[in-house]
């Protein structure tokens, strides 16, 4: 039996990947001769609606693209995608954003980003896509548009009774206030000790800094730990969640992977225990 047809709203980023695969990462001042180099469509935003489609639930996009050839990459593949791109603004003035990931031998990355048009995603933009929020289930959110423009889908999406999931990447200061507009935070080890200044070095350490970001005025927390899993926290409970051993080839968009397939999950209740009940 197939996904039952949900909505999720993703308010976020377009970033056309340009990746270069070499042995390590180059030295100050060195040439570094590489491996291989692929272009790709990506961007948070993109990379989490395009999962949740793929898994079978109604995807609207939210976002702003240039007017250029990586744009009408973007077009082409959220329509291959079967998501939803009426809410999707072409910019005459700036390009699509772009992305530089570095991917060494052990799959481990690093990126530079170049924004671009995704910080011209306007908050008139997203009262434009007002009709799409009302009705969404769950909206995504991530770091990469204005906070301004985030701020108001979120509060759009929790005036008509539906969830939303911040994943606070890249790790940018934010004001508390957002969190009192979204119910579910899923930052890595790397973000989690930027907003809580502590360190995931364990179990003991993740559930510190988790309880700091609950404390904040979130709902609930999962830090994503890599290999180590995951971590579950709420004012109720706490559950760390193993990782599936897998051979790593590439981690990029791991975590957009992640946020995605969480956000089909927490719409099917016979897939959730626990984290239905904390939403």
């Amino acid at each position: 039996m197939g996904v039952k047809k949900t909505k999720i709203v993703v308010v976020g980023s377009f970033m056309m990947d340009l990746v270069i695969k070499a042995e390590r990462r180059p030295r100050t001042g060195e040439t570094l001769i590489g491996e291989s180099f692929g272009m790709f469509v990506g961007g948070k935003g993109c990379n989490q609606a395009i999962i949740a489609s793929r898994l079978g639930v109604d995807v609207t996009m939210v976002g702003r693209l240039g007017a250029d050839l990586f744009g009408d990459s973007f077009m082409e593949t959220l329509e291959e995608e079967k998501i939803d791109s009426r809410f999707v603004v072409r910019d005459s003035e700036v390009g699509t954003g772009v992305g530089s990931p570095v991917i060494d031998a052990q799959g481990d990355n690093s990126i530079i980003a170049i924004p671009r048009a995704n910080m011209r995603l306007s908050v008139e933009d997203i009262d434009q896509a007002e009709s799409a929020l009302s009705e969404a289930d769950i909206l995504l959110l991530q770091l990469e548009v204005p906070l301004e423009a985030s701020l108001q889908a979120a509060k759009i999406v929790k005036l008509h009774g539906g969830k939303v999931i911040l994943n606070p990447a890249p790790a940018l200061e934010f004001p508390d206030h957002f969190l009192d507009h979204v119910d579910l935070l899923t930052p890595n080890e790397t973000e989690t000790e930027f907003f809580t200044g502590i360190k995931v070095v364990n179990q003991a350490t993740a559930v510190q800094a988790a309880r700091i970001l609950i404390d904040k005025g979130v709902e609930a927390v999962i830090l994503t730990l890599g290999d180590q899993g995951a971590l579950l926290l709420t004012n109720e409970f706490t559950k760390a969640i193993p990782a599936y051993e897998v051979d790593v080839v590439d981690t990029t968009a791991a975590g957009d992977a992640f946020c995605g397939a969480l956000a089909v999950t927490l719409l099917n209740p016979p897939l959730v225990l626990p984290m239905q009940q904390a939403l």
